[in-house]
């Protein structure tokens, strides 16, 4: 049998594998949605489907028929998520699915089920069974037979084994390390899809449900006027590097223009250097000095439906992952919910215009006190997936420190067209709520820093909350207010604290503030709109090793030295 072995037979064979698997991928990676990830897993994953046919080649058309009939539906289902929303199938798209009812079901398949999409699986169909009439048996000798399929096993059995047996880690990350790799391949992202979806709604159903426990704030009052609050958070940006901030490259053009409009807050920085746990004392009365405080006391969603106002969380982050398991039950709290980001990674396009469309929709059918959150994207790394083609505008060395290496200049320049549309974005928004509503107001703020090559002696991009630089924590803070509401509120002592200290691990005092909501344990001295605001020191570092703690200023005054 061994000189009917043709590498070109195994070729074939292998191409009708990956082409369920892989063809999404390519699509995704063509389109600049993201990078080689997919296309690799995909890779990797179609050698399994290699073993049976090479165990029992005389059997070759009958085995791959029935893998492509198997996982056929399952690509088909990828391939037609990414033609209507150009983002690849996830876990968080079952979490979407499951969530809706079956008049949400209904009418978004009577959107979607048109000629092009049966077109589209005719096509499909069409080219695998092509594939599939290309396909002869592949032989061979016993010896190579057994090898081959070890080595094949070994390989698809390495993705779970490895963290296991080498780097001795769990069976939960081993299993989630697993799922990780497979996940792209059909039938692989419904399933391993499934399994990730149910494990992180159990983390959060059992969150919301100890949420529902703790007692609402005592003796609340609020004056209940028809106003429209919106906050805005965005992520990753560092306000030294927007204009509007004094930066000497035109970064916030439409915010600078608006410039008298708003409050802008010179001195603001994030307790901590990430996502998570940042907002879980942002959107809580938890606190560098009690960082578990928002398991007892209720949350700022919960504080805002307490004081009478209907509430919208709309998100361009990745919606259900086990990373972003809490914000996922932030966002649960609300009334209602508009997730925008399902893609399977966070490096991939997706742009944060596309909050514009439902946030001006909420403003439109709000009615009485409504409470928004739009929670964006911003300038997450990788920033070239941040901007579109058309806010390319920094390409070159102008304006760039000398300092940052010719290798990294791309990237540099990367975050600041990053932070260009992102000044859009934000600017936008404003724009639509003066339009659209009359007595409102907005704050904007990112979760945290980024450090991007800004710090000279220590040249590095990303976030380490084991070295910290002040870009790292230092955001942008600004407030917008409706000349409705400025009517009806004194601004005069606002003014005064623009340039004072501030971290927004208090924030949750500053918005009851702005809100006029009161309440026994409210302590308007830690809000930044209050006229008896108290600047306190700000620490930095994790709160659960509290002696590797250090104050902010002693890095900022370290900066201060080093540029001079």
């Amino acid at each position: 049998m061994s000189s009917n072995f043709s590498w070109k037979s195994l070729g074939k064979l292998y191409l009708y594998f990956f082409y369920f698997s892989g063809l999404t991928q390519i699509l995704i990676y063509a389109a600049g949605m993201s990078n080689t990830v997919g296309i690799r897993q995909a890779l990797f994953i179609s050698t399994i489907w290699l073993v049976p046919n090479l165990i029992w080649p005389q059997y070759t058309r009958k085995i791959s028929a029935f893998i492509g009939l198997l996982i056929w539906p399952a690509s088909l289902v990828s391939l037609s998520y990414f033609y209507i929303y150009g983002q690849d199938f996830s876990q968080s798209v079952l979490f979407i699915i499951f969530e809706s009812n079956v008049s949400e079901s209904k009418e978004f398949i009577e959107s979607y089920l048109d000629y092009k999409i049966i077109l589209l699986a005719i096509t499909h169909a069409l080219t695998g069974i092509y594939l599939w009439r290309q396909i002869t048996p592949v032989y061979l000798p016993r010896l190579n037979k057994l090898i081959t399929i070890c080595i094949v096993s070994l390989i698809f059995g390495g993705g779970f084994l490895k963290p296991l047996i080498v780097y001795g880690k769990s069976w939960d990350y081993s299993i989630k390390s697993f799922q990780d790799k497979i996940e792209p391949a059909a039938p692989w992202n419904m399933i391993a899809g499934y399994f990730k979806y149910t494990k992180v709604l159990d983390a959060m159903n059992e969150q919301l449900a100890e949420s529902t426990q703790i007692p609402p704030l005592s003796n609340l009052v609020y004056s209940n006027n028809k106003q429209t609050m919106v906050l805005v958070i965005g992520e990753s940006t560092n306000s030294q590097r927007m204009s509007l901030y004094g930066y000497s490259r035109h970064t916030t053009p439409q915010l600078d223009n608006m410039r008298r409009e708003l409050l802008t807050y010179t001195d603001v920085i994030s307790p901590r250097p990430s996502t998570i746990e940042a907002l879980q004392q942002v959107l809580t009365f938890a606190d560098q000095k009690n960082p578990d405080v928002y398991l007892t006391k209720p949350t700022l969603i919960n504080m805002m439906r307490q004081a009478g106002y209907k509430s919208l969380w709309i998100t361009n982050q990745q919606t259900q992952t086990k990373r972003n398991t809490l914000l996922l039950t932030f966002s649960q709290q609300a009334d209602e919910q508009v997730y925008l980001n399902n893609n399977r990674v966070q490096n991939s396009s997706q742009l944060d215009d596309g909050v514009l469309k439902p946030f001006k929709n909420a403003l439109s059918n709000s009615d009485g006190p409504t409470f928004i959150v739009v929670h964006l994207l911003g300038t997450h790394r990788k920033y070239n997936y941040r901007y579109p083609e058309s806010f390319k505008q920094f390409t070159g060395r102008a304006g760039m420190p000398d300092w940052v290496p010719d290798e990294q200049a791309e990237e540099y320049n990367d975050y600041d067209n990053a932070i260009l549309f992102n000044d859009y974005v934000v600017s936008s928004l404003i724009n639509i709520l003066k339009e659209t509503s009359t007595n409102s107001s907005l704050v904007y703020f990112s979760d945290h820093g980024e450090e991007v090559y800004d710090t000279k002696d220590d040249l590095f991009c990303g976030r380490n909350e084991g070295k910290p630089t002040p870009a790292m924590y230092t955001v942008p803070f600004i407030a917008w207010l409706s000349p409705e509401w400025k009517k009806m509120h004194p601004t005069s002592s606002i003014q005064k604290t623009l340039n004072h200290p501030y971290q927004t691990s208090d924030f949750i005092y500053s918005w009851a503030d702005l809100a006029g909501i009161d309440f026994i344990g409210n302590d308007p001295t830690r809000s930044i709109f209050n006229k008896h605001f108290i600047a306190r020191k700000r620490m930095i570092g994790s709160p659960f090793t509290p002696k590797k703690m250090i104050d902010f200023v002693s890095i900022s005054h370290k900066q201060e030295l080093t540029l001079n």
